[in-house]
């Protein structure tokens, strides 16, 4: 049980931008940039065809979450003593920072696994990713010869429903829940903001662009990341 946790908090890729991860959906973000590029992280369109593989693949290569490092609000947060972690990101900063791993919850997993989608043998992303560099176009799982993606939950994909009980279990019972850097747009993910307000949470929402939760917050912040949420943290600390 969460009898004695006090303060959640969902992060959204905006906490990491400031690490140098470029987010989805914002001013600057990947799909404004390459429309195209959601095929590559879309479930249906990544199991029928073996070029969206190969280019997903290069693209996870070029992740630049590989060589990217915690900023000032992944530390901060990981001072909060006793703090859930609820986290939309796959890059794993969160842990880097020092947030203990068993108090982070990843929605979208992470890109640094592999899993077979038929057998479930499970690998490394830096493995399949070497198999493409060395000439194998559409690496195939060594168990079985199913498909292999790496462990994010793609768009058309259910969340782990452990991972997502627990996170609403978080939301209930959180009496401060902190919305960091997301757009709020994504759900289930976003209706954790809601379930933690009907359970009487105070409700603090941080992102530099509008979200469609700000009316039912208790506060809303529009300054950089980087710098509300240490600030935030050392009130709440």
């Amino acid at each position: 049980m969460l009898a004695h946790m006090t303060i959640t908090v969902l992060t959204g890729a905006g906490i990491s931008t400031e690490s140098g991860i470029p987010d989805y959906r914002g001013p600057a973000g990947v799909w404004r940039r390459d429309p195209d590029h959601e095929k590559l992280v879309t479930y249906d369109y990544y199991m029928a065809d073996p070029e969206i593989r190969r280019r997903s693949w290069l693209y996870r290569r070029d992740n630049p979450a590989w060589q990217a490092e915690p900023n000032p609000a992944h530390r901060a947060l990981a001072a909060l003593p006793g703090a859930w972690i609820i986290t939309q990101n796959v890059d794993g900063l969160h842990q880097r920072a020092g947030s203990p791993p068993e108090r982070v919850l990843e929605l979208h997993g992470n890109m640094f696994g592999a899993v077979c989608t038929v057998c479930d043998a499970r690998s490394t992303t830096r493995e399949a990713i070497d198999r493409v560099l060395a000439g194998e176009a559409d690496p195939a799982c060594r168990a079985c010869g199913g498909i292999l993606k790496t462990t994010t939950v793609m768009f058309g994909q259910s969340l782990d429903r452990d991972t997502l009980a627990h996170a609403i279990e978080a939301a209930e019972e959180a009496a401060v829940f902190l919305a960091v850097g997301s757009s709020l747009q994504v759900q289930p993910a976003a209706s954790l903001v809601g379930i933690a307000a009907r359970a009487g949470a105070r409700l603090i929402i941080v992102n530099g662009e509008p979200t469609p939760y700000d009316e039912v917050a208790d506060e809303v912040i529009r300054d950089p990341i980087g710098v509300a949420v240490p600030r935030l943290c050392a009130t709440l600390g």
